[in-house]
């Protein structure tokens, strides 16, 4: 498969990735409001490049895809791109969360608390946020 964690993004995904990270949607934007301070020490990504695509949100430890869709990605051929993209990631490891927009704006804290879950959920057993796992870094030594 790959040597990486994650495969690499092709130059034009990294394009479009820096592209996209100005031109955010008001759900994205709602959104990485609260991923960008790791909840529940999970680090998330925006627009993260990978192959030839770029991701809305991703959780390297938990090889986490989230991806915000709004009303365009029912129509035409955006479910069969989709699709694709899905099962793409699929092969490399990757798991994609897919949330509605209009989520989002209906009720963001509901919407981040099952990002965590998923997350959490698929984070290897040593993670410090792994449920069972060890503790936090600046908890060791304190009893």
């Amino acid at each position: 498969m790959f040597r990486d964690r994650s495969p690499r993004g092709s130059r034009r995904a990294v394009r479009q990735s820096r592209a996209r990270r100005r031109e955010m949607s008001l759900p994205e934007v709602l959104l990485w409001q609260v991923l960008r301070k790791r909840p529940d020490g999970l680090k998330f990504r925006h627009e993260h490049p990978t192959g030839e695509f770029s991701l809305d949100f991703y959780c390297g430890d938990a090889r986490l895809a989230i991806e915000v869709d709004g009303d365009a990605h029912g129509f035409g051929a955006r479910p069969a791109r989709d699709a694709r993209r899905d099962s793409w990631l699929a092969v490399c490891g990757i798991v994609t969360y897919r949330v509605p927009a209009v989520e989002v704006l209906r009720d963001l804290d509901m919407v981040v608390r099952g990002i965590v879950a998923e997350a959490r959920s698929r984070l290897p057993p040593h993670h410090p946020a792994a449920p069972g796992g060890p503790p936090p870094r600046d908890k060791l030594g304190e009893e």
